[in-house]
């Protein structure tokens, strides 16, 4: 969810450890049989061999694995690292080519690309067109073989009082005064669809990127350890001799975000930790979210299927706006100021419950976030729901009022990102008006189908990329009961 912000502020608006690989592109060995005869005045009985059968080839991972080796500078503002991708094809075709996200270049001068290789190979053939890394190939990388891809850059984070390019929303990625975020920071290979690359430009609000489910091993050091801030980020923390590695399995993105000035609070649910970064004079809103986090954990855990990480870091951004990513969210830093009244009725409540919410609808089962928008951000708003109606019900009725009724949400909620026509027209549709086919559908095929359902549409989604096609087809399993008007009703596409 990008920056869920209602009418109360000004507009803001947006916008591995390396095994060795199959490896498409080693020569073929090649071999010119010999016969040698030896002629014997006697017979001499010659030894059996016996053949060993060819060695079974190693069958390629399940996902892609990045390392990143990563040093910060804190105070330069700078970031210097050193990407290994162990790349699988499962694209079921041959590539002669590789697309890859850069969302830096997006900014002039953020970011410098200092060498690429394949396979240890180094390469020149790529071309870097604002967000878009284009590798050519030197040949066909063939279905269910593996390529090593390493890139080598460095980062000078852009001031976040700088705005997205062509956009007119509060920016993540960079530095503030007192935070260091680092989101969508690395070259990753991105979704191949249908014999397409899939990489959307960005727009003034939503999301563009789409994700295929990866590895993650992200190891950090400072160039002054002695003043390292506090970090939140996406993967388990292991501190070594001199750097903290973390890892994190079958998740979307990696963030991170650094400041000498965050107090940490940590509640443990269950096996997964929950822990709120936040700033001094905050501690009661850093609390309250950490309280509401913890107890979507649970109530999600529940009624969806289990949260799949160890961990779980929510962070007040220095900045007014609030973003999902993999095991990790920011929170708009004035949820916890004015607009908190310390009761579960505030937007910092149902926004920390609506991020945690992606952590199923985004994180375990991705969509097209630009194409559409609604498979995630419906059901994250619908969540909020779930959550109140499993922990405060009696402020279910000013929920819908609040956060929902309110905007008079119309439109349909299918549209692309690009259809919005404004940032509200957009959520409305989106967002809420998805919120009110999916309380339809509920109290139509009734709560045992819509659970049973929900569950089954994350177990069959889970580390895919999904479709509106596919959340139609999986829920018909589940009801015979007819909600065609439905459809019709709330959605511009038949499905």
């Amino acid at each position: 969810m990008r920056n869920k912000i209602n009418h109360i502020f000004p507009s803001i608006f947006l916008l591995v450890f390396i095994l060795s690989s199959c490896s498409s592109f080693a020569p073929a060995s090649t071999a010119t049989p010999t016969s040698t005869q030896t002629p014997t005045a006697t017979f001499t009985p010659q030894p059996t061999f016996t053949l060993t059968p060819s060695p079974t080839p190693i069958p390629a991972p399940e996902r892609a694995t990045y390392t990143l080796n990563t040093t910060i500078d804190y105070d330069a503002h700078t970031v210097v690292v050193d990407e290994t991708i162990v790349y699988p094809n499962h694209t079921g075709g041959q590539l002669s080519a590789l697309v890859l996200a850069v969302e830096p270049n997006l900014w002039p001068g953020s970011f410098t690309l200092t060498g690429v290789s394949i396979d240890g190979t180094p390469i020149t053939t790529y071309t870097l067109n604002g967000q878009r890394l284009d590798i050519a190939l030197a040949s066909f990388f063939q279905p269910e073989h593996v390529i090593t891809i390493n890139v080598q850059y460095s980062l000078v984070l852009p001031f976040a009082e700088q705005e997205d390019p062509g956009v007119s929303r509060p920016r993540i990625y960079g530095y503030t005064n007192r935070q260091l975020n680092l989101t969508n920071w690395y070259p990753f290979v991105v979704p191949y669809i249908n014999g397409e690359w899939v990489i959307h430009e960005p727009w003034f609000y939503g999301e563009h990127l789409v994700y295929d489910a990866a590895d993650y091993e992200v190891n950090l050091k400072f160039a002054d350890p002695a003043t390292a801030p506090i970090v939140a980020a996406s993967g388990f923390p292991e501190p070594q001799a001199d750097s903290t590695r973390y890892t994190i399995t079958s998740v979307r993105t990696f963030a991170l975000a650094a400041s000498r000035d965050f107090q940490v609070s940590s509640v443990q649910v269950g096996d997964v930790t929950v822990s709120s970064y936040y700033f001094a004079l905050s501690d009661i809103g850093g609390q309250a979210a950490l309280k509401a986090s913890a107890e979507a954990v649970q109530v999600f855990s529940q009624r969806y299927g289990p949260y799949p990480h160890k961990t779980l870091s929510l962070v007040m951004g220095d900045f007014n706006d609030g973003m999902e990513y993999s095991a990790f969210f920011y929170l708009s830093r004035d949820f916890y100021g004015s607009l908190y009244d310390g009761t579960p009725a505030n937007y910092l409540t149902f926004v920390a419950v609506h991020e945690t919410a992606h952590q199923w609808w985004f994180e375990q089962v991705a969509n097209d976030q630009a194409q559409q928008p609604w498979l995630d951000e419906s059901l994250a708003t619908y969540s909020e729901r779930i959550y109140y109606e499993n922990t405060r019900p009696d402020l279910l009725s000013w929920w819908w009022i609040y956060r929902i009724d309110i905007y008079s949400p119309q439109g349909f909620t299918d549209i692309p990102i690009y259809d919005g026509q404004g940032f509200r027209t957009y959520t409305n549709a989106s967002y809420f008006r998805g919120a009110h086919f999916l309380e339809d559908l509920r109290t139509r095929i009734g709560d045992e189908a819509f659970f049973a359902f929900l569950q089954d549409y994350l177990a069959q989604g889970r580390g895919k990329i999904v479709t509106s096609d596919d959340f139609f087809r999986i829920l018909r399993t589940h009801t015979s009961t007819d909600f065609s008007d439905l459809i019709r009703q709330y959605f511009q596409n038949t499905y």
